[in-house]
C-alpha cells in the first residue's frame, strides 16, 4: 500500500499547481516558482547515477491538490540530531491522515522536502498546527531547518502518502502492530497519538470507532536516538494494556538508565517477538531503513500473515 515506486518522470506543472496560494505576497511566490523551475531544470541535467529526489520516489503517491502556507511557532531539539518543528496551518481545507507526509516548500530554496508528520490530525484539527521532526544531513531542505529556520519562517506544504491508518466508525475493531526503525519512527508516532484519540472518545462517543491494541516495537543504535520517549511513556501510563512498547538498541553507547530498562531490549526485534502477535485481527505498520523493512515483511509473509495486512513506508 505504501510501497513508492520511483519514476523519473516529472512535469512542471505538478509541481507548481495551487502555488497562487502558496504566500500572500507577489514576490515569495515568484521566488517559490524559481526554485521550482531551478528544481527541474537541474533534476533534468543531474547524471543518473545520483541519489533519487523525494518528488521523484513519490510521484505515483496521492497527493492533495492544495498547496497551504505554514508559518513556524516552535523549534525544540527532540535529540542531538533532530529538530522538532511546530508549524502552524491557517488554511481551514488543510487536512491529513495519521502515517501521511508534507511536499516541504521553502522559499529560495531549490530542492522540495518530504518529511513525515509526528503529530496527530487531532492536534490539526484543535489547534491548527502540525508537527515534523527532522534528522539533520545535507540534504537541502534538512540542512536549511538545522541551520537557518527560525520562529516565525514561512514555508508551505503539501499534503501526500498512501501508508496511514484511518478508520471509520462502522469499520471492525483491529489491533495494530507499529515497526519502527530510526527516525521512520515518525508516520508510526503519529498513527500511535490518533489511536491514543481513539481510545480517549471511546468514553464519551457510543458511535466511535472502537480501537482495539497496540503494540509499538522501536529498534535505533542506541537510547539517544529514540525519539519521542516521554511521550510515549506518557500513552503507556495513560492507556495500560492498551499501548505498549518495546524499545530496541542495537549499538548501545553508554549504560541504560533505570528509567529505560525495563522497556530496553539490546539487540534487533526478533522473531519471536513478533510472532506472538499474529492474528486475523492484526495490522502491520512497519517503517524504517529499506532492508529492515524488506527483511521484516518478508518475515511476516512467511508467518502467513496477508500482504494486504502489512503497510510500509519506504521512499528514502
Amino acid at each position: 500500500m505504501a510501497h513508492t515506486t520511483v519514476s523519473a518522470a516529472f512535469a512542471i506543472p505538478q509541481l507548481l499547481r495551487g502555488t497562487a496560494r502558496i504566500f500572500p505576497t507577489h514576490s515569495a511566490l515568484l521566488r517559490l516558482k524559481y526554485s521550482a523551475l531551478c528544481y527541474c531544470t537541474m533534476n533534468g541535467t543531474m547524471k543518473s547515477k545520483r541519489k533519487t529526489d523525494h518528488l521523484e520516489r513519490t510521484a505515483n503517491n496521492f497527493r492533495q491538490e492544495v498547496i497551504s502556507p505554514a508559518k513556524v511557532c516552535g523549534i525544540t531539539n527532540e535529540s542531538e540530531t533532530v529538530k522538532r518543528l511546530r508549524l502552524a496551518v491557517t488554511n481551514k481545507d488543510f487536512t491529513f491522515k495519521a502515517g501521511q507526509w508534507v511536499d516541504f516548500f521553502i522559499p529560495e530554496v531549490a530542492v522540495v522536502g518530504g518529511f513525515s508528520i509526528c503529530s496527530s490530525p487531532g492536534l490539526l484539527e484543535q489547534e491548527g498546527v502540525l508537527e515534523l521532526a527532522v534528522k539533520h544531513t545535507v540534504h537541502p531542505p534538512a540542512h536549511w531547518i538545522h541551520t537557518q529556520c527560525s520562529l516565525d519562517s514561512e514555508v508551505a506544504l503539501r499534503v501526500g502518502g498512501n501508508f496511514f491508518f484511518d478508520p471509520q466508525p462502522a469499520d471492525s475493531p483491529v489491533n495494530l502492530v507499529l515497526i519502527a526503525g530510526g527516525v521512520g519512527i515518525n508516520p508510526l508516532f503519529s498513527i500511535l497519538l490518533h489511536v491514543a484519540d481513539f481510545h480517549r472518545n471511546q468514553e464519551s462517543e457510543e458511535n466511535g470507532y472502537k480501537m482495539g491494541t497496540v503494540k509499538l516495537y522501536y529498534s535505533a543504535k542506541n537510547t539517544n536516538e529514540l525519539l519521542f520517549k516521554n511521550n510515549i511513556f506518557g500513552l503507556m501510563n495513560e492507556f495500560p494494556g492498551k499501548i505498549t512498547c518495546s524499545f530496541h538498541v542495537t549499538q548501545p553507547s553508554s549504560q541504560i538508565c533505570e528509567e529505560l530498562q525495563p522497556y530496553i531490549t539490546e539487540g534487533r526485534i526478533s522473531e519471536k517477538e513478533l510472532e506472538k502477535h499474529v492474528s486475523k485481527d492484526t495490522l502491520w505498520y512497519i517503517c524504517g531503513p529499506p532492508p529492515m523493512i524488506e527483511s521484516i515483511s518478508k518475515l511476516l509473509e512467511n508467518f502467513g500473515v496477508p500482504t494486504d495486512c502489512i503497510y510500509f513506508e519506504k521512499w528514502w
